[in-house]
């Protein structure tokens, strides 16, 4: 089964990345095959922790869609994009510095798929009013994304995996996570014009118009305005807090989304705008596939190859699975990823000799598990979401173009945060 399971998932990843199919339909395919041959079953699918669909991020993102239709109903992101644009002075660059700047920090205090769904928008109507070509700024801010995410406990799901596992405070992978984070954006930042070569040149009556609108005649619905601030504040709450209260974010995001549409009032055709299907199915197909790759045991053996491949070197460790986690985390989807993974680490933690380096196999594994996303289109749940929202728009992100750009940020990120784990945790041995 597990041959089984590899040639499907290559098949169906080849076409993915070919293009010439909608990537759609190719992971239902594929995660059809899975089912049929059987590599995993019904209960695989729809009921394990492991091996099936991740329902948490799924309505997650179904229900933040929802609260994202209503919102745009207001005109607060026609507003939010206009003040961009002055802050900014019409320069594209630095329109895009600081769009990467509001996604990472974001993404730190939110799910990072949330933050795509909520600053997406802008920057489309910004390019629209400023008539410039979008995606090379949506590439950006889901990179921004990935990394701003990697700082906190809540930020990537990854994160909670990994925080559940080791019982690793939202303290901890602050304090340990954020000055990586940090470092990291601020490589980015400054290799963006390197990354992102040839911006649209923007026509300077364009930028004098829109500096000159005013901002309060973009407000379409203040008191709807006010309604959907107050949920989105409840619904931020929640996620900061769920931990405490025990519930789940998907939950939160749900509950925040039936609250607003009941107190909206607004039809369905309004609040289910912006929902993206496709998207949905697409992420259910890879699920299903990647779980396969998971129950046959697949992840597994690369997991504990990279892991026996150490010889007991804690250094050799922390760079093995920085490594094989960024690399693995491109290509599949890194809950998954993640789940498998946790054990593993946590058995060669406990073999290492000598004093364990304030669990650096642990930051290890979250800087590559979570940065590792942005190296193809495929490699995190954020990435799949902006290309849907672009797609919707009109505008195609390609596999390939993405992945150009996303394997060179990857590299820059890999090399900034191996130095900084080596120089903290091997040379100065902080806390």
């Amino acid at each position: 089964m597990m041959y089984y399971a590899i040639a499907v998932f290559v098949i169906a990843y080849a076409l993915i990345i070919s293009e010439r199919f909608n990537k759609t339909t190719v992971a239902l395919v594929g995660a059809g095959f899975m089912v049929c041959l059987p590599v995993i079953d019904s209960p695989d699918v729809f009921y394990s922790q492991n091996s099936g669909i991740d329902w948490d991020v799924i309505f997650l993102m179904l229900g933040m869609m929802v609260i994202v239709s209503i919102l745009r109903q207001t005109g607060a992101f026609e507003y939010a994009a206009i003040w961009a644009v002055k802050r900014a002075n019409g320069s594209p660059l630095r329109i895009m510095i600081l769009l990467m700047l509001v996604m990472a920090l974001a993404s730190a205090i939110l799910p990072n798929v949330v933050s795509v769904l909520l600053i997406a928008p802008v920057t489309l109507l910004l390019c629209e009013r400023l008539e410039i070509n979008p995606v090379p700024f949506l590439i950006a801010e889901v990179f921004a994304s990935n990394v701003g995410g990697a700082a906190t406990l809540v930020g990537d799901p990854p994160n909670i995996i990994i925080g559940a596992r080791k019982g690793l405070s939202f303290n901890a992978f602050f304090v340990n996570m954020a000055p990586a984070v940090v470092l990291v954006m601020l490589v980015l930042i400054v290799a963006s014009p390197l990354l992102f070569r040839g911006l649209s040149t923007v026509n300077p009556e364009r930028v004098a118009e829109v500096i000159a609108t005013d901002d309060n005649d973009l407000l379409q619905d203040r008191g709807l305005l006010i309604k959907c601030g107050i949920v989105v504040l409840a619904v931020l709450a929640g996620f900061i807090v769920s931990p405490t209260i025990h519930m789940a974010p998907s939950l939160v995001a749900m509950l925040g989304a039936g609250v607003l549409i009941l107190w909206s009032r607004l039809d369905q055709s309004d609040y289910t705008a912006n929902v993206e299907w496709d998207t949905l199915l697409f992420i259910v197909g890879l699920f299903i596939m990647v779980g396969a790759l998971l129950k046959t045991g697949v992840i597994g053996v690369l997991g504990r190859w990279a892991a026996g491949a150490t010889g007991g070197n804690m250094l050799l460790a922390t760079m093995m699975i920085l490594i094989v986690s960024t690399v693995a985390s491109g290509l599949i989807d890194n809950v998954p990823y993640a789940a498998t993974m946790t054990p593993i680490v946590d058995h060669l933690a406990s073999t290492m000799p000598g004093p364990t380096h304030h669990n650096v196999l642990w930051w290890s594994l979250a800087l590559g598990g979570d940065l590792g996303g942005n190296m193809t289109a495929v490699g995190s749940t954020a990435n799949i979401v902006m290309i849907g929202i672009a797609l919707r728009s009109g505008n195609t992100i390609s596999f390939w173009e993405f992945t150009r750009k996303g394997v060179l940020a990857t590299a820059l990120s890999t090399v900034v945060c191996a130095l900084y784990l080596w120089l903290r945790y091997f040379v100065f041995v902080l806390a």
